[in-house]
């Protein structure tokens, strides 16, 4: 009897799968660097007038939020359903409390 263990022993499909995963996080990670660093940009230099700065840093966090959760949080991988319906439950209600309060508050 050898030392072989079946989780030492990593398929060749595997090992190609966990690197094209890999590759993706890095790729993601450096995007969402790269969005920090125009928000940055954006704001410490003045280049738009500031009724434009806030929504357009707003479009550049819910683009990073979407990265976090597709890449970094797996919600992409298959059997995360119930994961993601319930946080975007979450979004939703927080969505819809923050629209009421927006209108209780308008009037």
């Amino acid at each position: 009897m050898g030392n072989t263990n079946s989780n030492e022993k990593v398929n060749p499909f595997q090992k190609q799968k966990n690197k094209e995963e890999m590759k993706r996080q890095l790729i993601s990670f450096a995007l969402m660097i790269i969005l920090t660093l125009i928000a940055f940009a954006i704001v410490a230099t003045g280049v738009m007038q500031k009724i434009y700065v806030i929504p357009v840093l707003v479009i550049l966090a819910v683009i990073q939020v979407a990265f976090q959760f597709y890449y970094f949080m797996h919600m992409k991988d298959k059997d995360h359903g119930m994961p993601a319906t319930i946080i975007y439950g979450g979004v939703w209600a927080a969505l819809l409390t923050l629209a009421g309060l927006g209108v209780v508050s308008w009037w």
